[in-house]
């Protein structure tokens, strides 16, 4: 094969080796060489493929720690509401949405998305099914809110539901209701599924077309590698272009944890593969905002203290979290609230008790809201602290009215957790927060509120530096999936997985990294996106 050699450029290698490098030479898929450009191309040899990069910044690929990759490819050209203002704004584009649909001949069938967030609202006020029914009579709608964790129905969802007054809220969820208990539409964790049980499932093609959809917004933002919360269903799709030489992202794939004892009996996943499963994901809270986070002591207006997940309030989660470990299977379990967190590490030190040792790099996913002494024992356990930045200024915008600075002093703690010896790793959730690494940068650099109000940053002691936030998206990221050895860092012998971009990084005032674009997205050496 023809050695392929990338020069003159700025690497930054998060090689501590090497931390800088001018060139790196490339074969089968592996780096061979990274070093200064006079090596490179007495290595390269003159028959190399050049690639000069003019004198720009390559950083490794960027490794999204958490994303919902099908729901991610859905929203691309579904119906998003995360940019309404105002229930006004929300109503009028839901309606054009469904006459749109109308008019493909689409009436009847299910219109699903939403990503809205009601504290974008001035007036906070809750979506309700009466919003929705004046044009949708027929036609089900069920609208998420952007964490996934609340979502609005109109009458005729409910109706296909089974869900009346007299309907008793699901345990680990709660079915909104107006004072003569009529539910409002708002349904919350658990009952969402009372919803999408009477949906029908996509279709494989449907599936097919909607994550090569996530695969292009992967490549335009220099995504390399993601870890998806995946249904098995996804898998064997992911594993289906991956033999066709269609899958243009690396898949870690963390599938629910319930259903471990399939996950051993299944297939292989081929080491020189695309796709590899090994961690299983379950939710021991809800979220924040739609109030189903689970914390020791109320908070918000309603003086709520949120929600555990069913599985976890009956023992269900424990039970298998201890079994899918001793099968050498990681663990991925959703905590928000401080309550969530801390009784998941409880979990977690049981297992460590009871379980034999091994390499488990349990993972707290989100890790958000966090007593001061939990962060040593995520220390002493080894626990990962899987984060998504951009959900603080995100958050941070209302968080701390319905917490209290007290509490507010321990969200999204990431200074505490580095200088602690917690691992910490980043991406975004997508959909909840867009899928763009160096917008993830710049909120945990700046931690500056989307509103505008902490331009100095949200709680600025939790600042971080940008390396340090780079290292979060690329080499914490590889670790947090086994794979440091493989990928993370411009290192020879690992996979030549690149994203280059038109601005330092390095070299710009923090609040400027959103300015900053993807120029070439390179995966094993291919070239596989330019701007």
């Amino acid at each position: 094969m023809t050695l392929l050699c990338f020069h003159n450029g700025k690497f930054r290698t998060m090689d501590p080796s090497r931390p800088r490098a001018r060139a790196v030479v490339v074969r089968d898929d592996h780096l061979v060489y990274v070093g200064d450009e006079e090596g490179a191309l007495r290595m390269a040899g003159p028959g190399a493929e050049r690639h000069d990069l003019q004198g720009r910044l390559v950083l490794p690929g960027f490794i999204d720690n958490h994303v919902h990759f099908v729901l991610g490819g859905t929203q691309v050209d579904g119906l998003d509401l995360r940019s309404c203002r105002t229930p006004g704004a929300f109503r009028e584009r839901t309606e054009a949405f469904v006459a749109g649909r109308r008019a493909c001949g689409m009436e009847g069938s299910w219109v699903t998305g939403g990503d809205w967030d009601q504290e974008a609202w001035e007036d906070k006020a809750l979506p309700r099914r009466q919003w929705l029914d004046p044009f949708s009579l027929g036609t089900p709608i069920l609208l998420q809110r952007f964490d996934a964790h609340m979502a609005v129905a109109n009458s005729t969802a409910l109706e296909r539901a089974g869900i009346h007054r007299e309907t008793p809220d699901p345990p680990g969820g709660r079915i909104e209701r107006d004072p003569d208990g009529t539910p409002t539409g708002i349904l919350k964790d658990a009952a969402l599924a009372l919803v999408t049980a009477s949906m029908p499932p996509p279709s494989s093609r449907e599936l097919e077309r909607v994550i090569r959809n996530g695969l292009a917004s992967a490549l335009a933002k220099g995504v390399t590698s993601v870890q998806d919360i995946s249904e098995e269903a996804h898998v064997e799709l992911y594993r289906k272009l991956d033999r066709e030489g269609a899958l243009t992202c690396r898949i870690y794939a963390r599938l629910p944890l319930e259903g471990y004892r399939r996950i051993l009996g299944g297939p292989m996943d081929p080491p020189e593969g695309r796709v590899r499963t090994g961690s299983m994901k379950a939710f021991a809270d809800g979220s924040l905002g739609s109030g189903t986070a689970w914390f020791h002591d109320p908070y918000g207006a309603d003086a709520t203290t949120g929600l555990p997940m069913e599985t976890m309030a009956d023992g269900r989660l424990r039970a298998w979290a201890l079994a899918a470990d001793r099968c050498g299977l990681q663990l991925s379990i959703h905590a928000i609230g401080d309550r969530a967190t801390h009784e998941v590490l409880d979990l977690f030190e049981e297992i460590a008790r009871v379980n034999p040792p091994w390499d488990r790099r349990p993972r707290l996913e989100h890790a958000q809201h966090m007593l001061p002494g939990d962060i040593g024992r995520m220390a002493a356990l080894g626990v990962i602290a899987s984060a998504q930045p951009y959900h603080c200024i995100d958050d941070g915008c209302w968080a701390e009215a319905r917490l209290g600075p007290e509490r507010a002093r321990t969200t999204y703690p990431f200074r505490s957790f580095l200088d602690a010896g917690v691992p910490l790793c980043f991406g975004s959730d997508w959909t909840v927060a867009p899928l763009d690494p160096l917008l993830g940068i710049h909120a945990a650099v700046t931690r500056a509120t989307l509103d505008g109000r902490h331009p100095g940053g949200w709680s600025p002691e939790q600042r971080l530096t940008v390396e340090e936030a780079v290292r979060g998206y690329t080499l914490a990221g590889a670790y947090a999936s086994y794979e440091e050895n493989l990928k993370g860092s411009l290192t020879p012998g690992k996979w030549a997985d690149m994203v280059v971009l038109d601005q330092d990084l390095f070299d710009l005032e923090p609040e400027r990294i959103p300015e900053v674009k993807v120029a070439m997205t390179i995966l094993g050496g291919q070239i596989l996106y330019e701007r």
